[in-house]
């Protein structure tokens, strides 16, 4: 076990011997996959720690803030919820409020919680997160505020424990940080530079989440397209690394997010045709699609780039899911610049979009640039692109009908707890009647009807 997560275990038992009764944590989690599994490795910390999950916020010893900076609203939310806890902590004194994550990592973040929201606890960075129990255990024997932000990554920590969230699916984390600084995006600046975890580390936890019945995992990085491990003096790329992944008995899926265009290789695309368990489906975001405002986004690509990309991937990989993230409103972005957004979407005819307004980032090039777009012009076009997309991901669902797929049974619907839901390879919901007895297992599912955003279907077979 590595050095410092044996500290931090010692730590977590220091913890456990403080309560004499039952105590409780309560988890918020904003952002993105890699905060889902970052908050993963907070709970297996506390559940090291004696912790048990509360019910809700006025039952809990200590409340915790996994927080997100891509986007203004997020950072509001958090503000909010930490205001209004100013009274339950004052009437309960020795609980505990931290805040973490991407929010933390920001000066003028820590600033303002030692400002006007003092009765926050700990704040800790991206960086240390592994160190949570032995900030913790500080706080708790001295009842003094910590803030605990290193500026810099340090090596990659292995061994944090992790309480995972499902018994199917797995997040895996094959990477650190990112090297592109996009103009709009804080991400650099609270994750650091870009670190690779080894491929054999990744492989044994890839074996042992098998070893327990994990079905599908899901690779995670802010682009692992550029992930660089090494083994026996050798570099590894993403491509080998997804064909070593493959090999791994009891799987039945591999998904991986998040690809940047200009690192997408030929070696990646044959490997995703080639390796039978990672899913024809490619998240690939496109941001905007005008060759200027790439320019200006720093994305190290031009339309007609992205546009050949997805014509190779295309005649690799005919059948394969397409999804995107694109930005509306980009400083300085013309009709024009628009115009060329929607004519992307109307060629590359993606299956889903995650479509954001411009947010402007303190700390990033773009929140000084000239030409701030409206707020009345960004939701304008805003709502012109989402009615598009929403044809096409209409029409690309309708092409899906009539036609067998296989699922993976994920449990109950979220909307409708009469029905079952699962994924088909390309990542398409799919609602269809069913018992438990049908969870966890991979089924031939007959598409029999369309929605905009997911499908209805009904069971041909179990497969295993």
């Amino acid at each position: 076990m590595n050095e410092e997560i044996e500290k931090q275990k010692n730590y977590a038992k220091k913890v456990k011997e403080i309560f004499h009764k039952e105590h409780k944590y309560f988890l918020y989690t904003f952002g993105c996959q890699m905060n889902e599994n970052d908050s993963e490795k907070i709970a297996g910390m506390l559940l090291d720690m004696g912790y048990v999950k509360a019910e809700n916020v006025g039952e809990s010893d200590l409340i915790v803030f996994n927080t997100c900076c891509v986007r203004e609203h997020a950072e509001d939310k958090v503000y909010g919820y930490l205001g209004a806890l100013k009274q339950l902590h004052s009437e309960k004194p020795e609980m505990v409020i931290a805040v973490c994550g991407c929010m933390a990592q920001q000066k003028e973040v820590q600033d303002a919680i030692k400002k006007k929201y003092r009765h926050v606890d700990i704040v800790l960075g991206t960086h240390n997160l592994y160190k949570f129990p032995e900030l913790l255990l500080d706080v708790l024997e001295t009842r003094k505020n910590i803030i605990e932000v290193w500026e810099s990554p340090g090596s990659v920590i292995e061994g944090i424990p992790i309480e995972r969230e499902s018994d199917l699916k797995a997040w895996v984390t094959i990477m650190y940080g990112c090297d592109n600084f996009c103009t709009y995006c804080i991400v650099p600046h609270v994750r650091g530079f870009e670190r690779s975890r080894s491929p054999s580390d990744i492989i044994i936890e890839i074996e042992g989440l098998a070893a327990k019945g994990i079905k599908e995992i899901n690779l995670l990085g802010q682009n692992v397209n550029s992930y660089k491990g090494e083994e026996s003096g050798k570099v590894v790329l993403f491509p080998d690394l997804l064909k070593k992944i493959n090999n791994i008995g009891g799987l039945e899926r591999i998904r991986f997010m998040t690809s940047h265009p200009k690192d997408l290789s030929h070696d990646l695309i044959t490997a995703m045709r080639d390796s039978e368990k990672v899913c024809k489906h490619l998240h690939l975001p496109v941001q905007s699609g005008s060759s200027r405002i790439l320019e200006k986004m720093n994305r190290k690509y031009t339309k007609e780039y992205y546009l050949n990309l997805i014509e190779k991937i295309k005649s690799e990989i005919p059948d394969i899911t397409l999804s995107t993230d694109i930005i509306v409103g980009f400083p300085g972005e013309t009709e024009e610049d628009f115009e060329d957004t929607l004519d992307v979407i109307g060629k590359v005819r993606f299956d889903s979009a995650f479509t954001f307004l411009y947010s402007k980032r303190t700390g990033t090039p773009a929140a000084s640039y000239e030409n701030q777009i409206t707020e009345k012009t960004a939701k304008e076009r805003f709502n012109r692109l989402l009615e598009l997309q929403t044809k096409i991901g209409r029409e690309k669902n309708e092409l899906m009908r009539g036609k067998h797929v296989k699922v993976l049974c994920e449990g109950k619907s979220k909307n409708n707890p009469d029905m079952l839901t699962g994924r088909t390879d390309g990542n398409k919901t799919v609602n269809f009647p069913g018992g438990s007895v049908l969870y966890g297992k991979m089924l031939m599912v007959e598409i029999v009807g369309v929605r905009t955003w997911s499908l209805e279907g009904k069971v041909i077979l179990v497969l295993k």
